[in-house]
């Protein structure tokens, strides 16, 4: 029996051809990346000088917490330690920019390739970022031995560690004081592009086989054994990559703002970054990027309003610290209520009408 095209028993119109397949696979990612290029072009028509750093800031965000959802989504684990790698590469990428002049006299510590000269941008942010990825893969080489809450409290164990060494390493990080000098060159338009290499990188990982064997692992430890899944060496190349992303937002971070501190790579950004994921929920790509849209606005509109208001001729502003609190009732609520977060653990298909039967 033929079926009309316009029948309800007909299958969806993208499944025909290479490209409408090629669409319905991508679609996915397109769904999340179209809305960041079109936020990204409003504000810069916008014009707004503080519009565009908050969209920058955003999409900074974004690759922090798509860092974090590599492992922390695909293994379900918490990692309390994945901003360590982002200081490891802030670190690196400025010991290799900044000013020449001053590295001698605030580092002196530092080795004689690094102290006396200076390199490019790019080829210094790719070395930061490598480093990032080397220092989580020898530190995954240990941790990813364990499992459960006993691997969570391993990786805050490695933030504290990182934290105590460069703080008190005054000849090379300059302690706890903050390294300055650095060139900022990271624009809405570079956060946009490091935001979308996040997400496509996120995408492919958890669409490869290596993706789809730590997912089995997170589901059923046991079962994926059985199936022939190394539950180590899985998690391991969930950890490196995910130690990767969190470099390259670390070198996104020290040229967004110019300066590197430690204390900027401590408990604070970790709870917001995961904050952040859980909740967008930390089942999905999508939801790490909703949770960042999502927690981005409401820590920006409540910033705003601690900075003061006018209303009728009068002065307002919100005691400090409301926008924390306002943050942990949001999480509060959607713990509650939406356990998995905003998105369910789901990511964004391609509408089709297959299956579906009219009167149905």
């Amino acid at each position: 029996m033929s079926v009309s095209p316009l029948s309800p028993h007909a299958p969806a119109t993208t499944d025909r051809g290479p490209a409408g397949r090629l669409l319905r696979c991508w679609f996915p990612i397109l769904a999340l990346i179209v809305p960041l290029f079109a936020v990204a072009i409003v504000s810069d028509l916008a014009g707004s000088v503080m519009i565009q750093r908050t969209v920058t800031e955003a999409l900074i965000r974004i690759v922090v917490v798509v860092g974090i959802y590599v492992f922390v989504g695909n293994t379900g684990v918490i990692s309390f330690g994945s901003v360590t790698f982002m200081a490891i590469a802030a670190y690196a990428t400025g010991w290799q920019t900044c000013c020449e002049a001053l590295k001698p006299i605030t580092m002196p510590g530092l080795p004689e390739f690094l102290r006396d000269h200076s390199y490019s941008l790019f080829p210094a942010a790719l070395a930061a970022v490598a480093l990032a990825a080397l220092a989580a893969f020898v530190t995954g080489l240990l941790l990813m031995r364990m499992s459960g809450l006993a691997a969570s409290i391993s990786t805050l164990a490695v933030l504290f560690i990182v934290n105590v060494v460069y703080s008190n390493w005054d000849s090379v990080t300059m302690g706890t004081a903050s390294m300055v000098g650095l060139p900022r060159y990271v624009t809405l338009w570079v956060a946009l592009g490091a935001a979308v290499l996040a997400i496509v990188v996120a995408w492919l990982y958890q669409s490869s086989r290596f993706g789809l064997a730590v997912r089995a692992t997170r589901a059923d430890e046991v079962a994926a054994a059985a199936c022939g899944v190394s539950l180590y060496r899985a998690r391991l190349l969930a950890f490196t990559l995910s130690g990767a992303l969190m470099g390259l937002g670390g070198v996104l971070t020290a040229h967004f703002l110019g300066t590197v501190s430690i204390n900027s790579f401590f408990l604070k950004l970790t709870f917001i970054a995961l904050a952040m994921l859980v909740v967008g929920g930390m089942g999905s790509l999508a939801g790490a990027v909703a949770g960042v849209v999502v927690t981005s606005v409401v820590i920006d509109v409540f910033r705003r309003l601690e900075s003061g208001f006018s209303i009728a001729g009068a002065n307002w502003s919100l005691p400090a610290g409301t926008q924390e609190l306002v943050l942990a009732g949001v999480m509060l609520l959607i713990l509650i209520y939406r356990k998995d977060g905003l998105m369910g653990g789901r990511e964004f298909h391609w509408p089709s009408n297959r299956g579906k039967i009219a009167g149905t």
